[in-house]
């Protein structure tokens, strides 16, 4: 019996089976990572951080869970914009490797 033995690029390459599904899951990752990191850094109970996002605190609890599948990218920036956080939008040029930068005010 043979093994095929299959290498990605990240994980999100791995669990996705499309780009734009992988494209969709390092942005809505990286704007959890975010999320959490100002819940952390401001002490909040999972009570006070959903009153703050305006969200319930089960949401909250998925969010530092981890649990990327419940959650939209519209639902994290709405929690962003919540926070009175800004977001960032870049594209990168797929052969350079440059930046192009879209700023949008959540």
């Amino acid at each position: 019996m043979t093994k095929t033995i299959h290498s990605f690029k990240s994980v999100w390459d791995a669990l996705a089976d499309t780009p734009e599904q992988t494209a969709s899951l390092r942005a809505r990752a990286g704007l959890m990572r975010q999320i959490t990191a100002v819940i952390e850094e401001n002490g909040w109970t999972q009570m006070e951080a959903g009153a703050k996002c305006g969200v319930t605190q089960p949401r909250i609890n998925d969010l530092l869970r981890g649990r990327i599948s419940r959650f939209s990218l519209d639902a994290l920036v709405n929690i962003a914009a919540a926070l009175g956080r800004p977001i960032r939008i870049e594209l990168e040029h797929p052969k350079h490797g440059r930046l192009t930068r879209v700023r949008r005010s959540a």
